[in-house]
């Protein structure tokens, strides 16, 4: 698929952008090639390929999951203006 420059100015029209002659034929033509690239990609074989969360084989170091902090939510709560069970009121702003 081939972008034109009077692709670019149509859009560039719609998104109320201005854009000169060589700007848009640059454009034009940098987009053509991602999507050049694109095709490029799709046409590749796939079947059985499993797909992967990421490209390297990194693993991800996890700390345990263990209590760091203290409680501290009565003290917290004892400065706020308003708690009850544990949870914080505020005013209802939407009606």
């Amino acid at each position: 698929m081939a972008i034109e420059s009077s692709d670019i100015a149509k859009l560039a029209k719609l998104a109320r952008i201005e854009i000169n002659d060589t700007a848009a034929q640059e454009a034009a033509k940098s987009i053509s090639d991602v999507l050049a690239l694109v095709d490029q990609l799709q046409a590749i074989n796939t079947d059985g390929v499993l797909p992967m969360a990421h490209p390297l084989d990194a693993v991800q170091k996890l700390r345990p999951d263990m209590i760091s902090e203290t409680n501290q939510r009565e003290a917290f709560q004892s400065i706020a203006p308003a708690t009850q069970d544990g949870l914080y009121l505020v005013p209802k702003v939407i009606e």
